[in-house]
């Protein structure tokens, strides 16, 4: 059972590590945990999400908790959901991107601030493990449902402006983008790729991270006349972009461009990019008069840093694009919409904004497997700390004038995962292989 409560939400495969009776005790947990009173509830696509949902329900109903059903949404729309409901805690049934027979939980507590494992999951496993729930309520919480997508339509077209005469393609993966993306319509035109739910991702894996998913996309942009192309992921608090050419534009260039649209209507904000992202968002960020600040991985730690500086907005390269607007959150649907907004007013495409960002050469993420993390990092902080700039905010970062490279441990794999940057190409390869081999040494035979 303790496999499935995870640093960021619980997540495990239905039948296996999760059903319905433990739903329940979650619900349960929850409601002990929060001494919540109204509690928002949505679903994606998943065969199992149903059933899932009728058994927290339960569990929470039982400790006097009211639930408001939102049915099928996506996970930006529960945020949503929560906020503008004032509800006292959010519950959005998904697994993501994993598998079809994956499913689980993403919670968070009023305002749609995440519940995250130091911040309560650890508490909730311990009250599921221990059966220390409060005493069921002598009077049941209610049943009730909310048309969130009405309510989040209204929200994403007033930040819309003018209608944009634009026409792209997505690729929804059969996840819940089909559903975040009915928020847009009518604003542009959007072809659709895999736009049946289907919750066993019947052509390619809801993750728009991994290049191999976008080949339909990038074949579909290719072969008609798009501005660009979108792919979501399972439940669409992701989305990554293809330009017009069907080329991948990097998640980090993205949030320079929301940054620069931002900007322009609020001056001198704080915009968040975390730390693996290129120096050209900082360098946007500046140059359209905003304040960058730096970033740790992790929704959880992006959202309240956000809060605590009260940022306008912070891009992650993983896809996640955060707007103060939807309580400190993703929505996916506000990116894509700022992004058109972006080339219907440059009347440019999209491969021509992003050119004058591509300003240094990237190695992207490279993972390694290695026996003692703790030994590469300090390996590390002898070879480069005493050289360039020390910034230890999520594992080792290094920043030297001409490149900087970033190293974290992964949280669930004996893994190291390196982030690289240089002003040419050959220095970034030259300086990557350096690293490597220091990260490598002791699995050399």
């Amino acid at each position: 059972m303790a496999g499935i409560f995870k640093a960021y939400d619980i997540r495990g495969v239905y039948g296996k590590d999760l059903d319905a009776p433990m739903a329940a005790k979650i619900g349960r947990a929850l409601a002990t945990f929060l001494k919540c009173r109204r509690v928002v509830v949505g679903m994606d696509m998943r065969t199992h999400s149903q059933p899932l949902f009728e058994a927290f329900a339960e569990g929470l109903l039982g400790q006097g908790a009211d639930v408001i059903k939102l049915g099928l949404c996506s996970t930006p729309m529960c945020y949503h959901a929560c906020g503008k409901l004032e509800a006292d805690a959010a519950v959005m049934i998904t697994a993501s991107h994993n598998p079809g027979e994956w499913n689980g939980f993403k919670l968070t507590r009023e305002q749609a601030i995440p519940i995250s494992g130091a911040t309560g999951i650890a508490d909730i496993e311990r009250i599921v493990e221990t059966n220390a729930f409060d005493p069921p309520a002598a009077t049941p919480g209610t049943l009730s449902e909310y048309d969130i997508q009405s309510a989040y339509t209204e929200f994403i077209r007033t930040h819309a402006g003018s209608l944009m005469d634009l026409r792209v393609a997505a690729d929804y993966a059969n996840g819940m983008g089909i559903v975040e993306a009915r928020a847009l319509a009518g604003l542009m035109t959007i072809d659709p790729l895999h736009d049946i739910l289907d919750g066993s991702f019947p052509h390619h894996e809801a993750n728009p991270l991994n290049a191999e998913n976008l080949v339909d996309l990038q074949r579909k942009v290719r072969n008609g006349d798009y501005a660009f192309g979108l792919a979501f992921d399972g439940d669409a608090d992701r989305v990554g972009f293809v330009d017009e050419r069907g080329e991948i534009v990097s998640m980090d260039m993205i949030t320079a461009l929301i940054a620069r649209k931002l900007l322009a209507a609020a001056p001198g904000r704080i915009v968040l990019n975390d730390l693996r992202s290129s120096w050209a968002v900082r360098e946007v960020i500046r140059e359209n008069g905003g304040e960058p600040q730096m970033s740790r991985v992790g929704h959880a730690f992006i959202k309240q840093q956000m809060r605590d500086v009260d940022a306008v907005f912070a891009g992650e390269l993983s896809g996640h694009y955060y707007f103060r607007e939807n309580y400190f959150t993703e929505s996916a649907a506000l990116a894509v919409l700022y992004i058109a907004g972006l080339v219907a007013d440059a009347g440019k495409p999209l491969s021509a904004l992003v050119a004058p960002l591509l300003r240094y050469a990237a190695s992207g993420e490279i993972n390694s497997e290695v026996a003692d993390t703790e030994a590469v990092l300090e390996r590390l902080r002898e070879r480069y700390g005493q050289q360039g700039r020390v910034i230890e905010l999520d594992g080792l970062s290094v920043e030297f004038d001409d490149w900087w490279f970033n190293v974290r441990a992964s949280n669930t794999e004996p893994l190291i995962r390196l982030n690289l940057e240089a002003r040419t190409s050959e220095a970034m390869e030259q300086k990557r292989d350096e690293v490597l081999a220091l990260i490598r040494e002791d699995n050399l035979t």
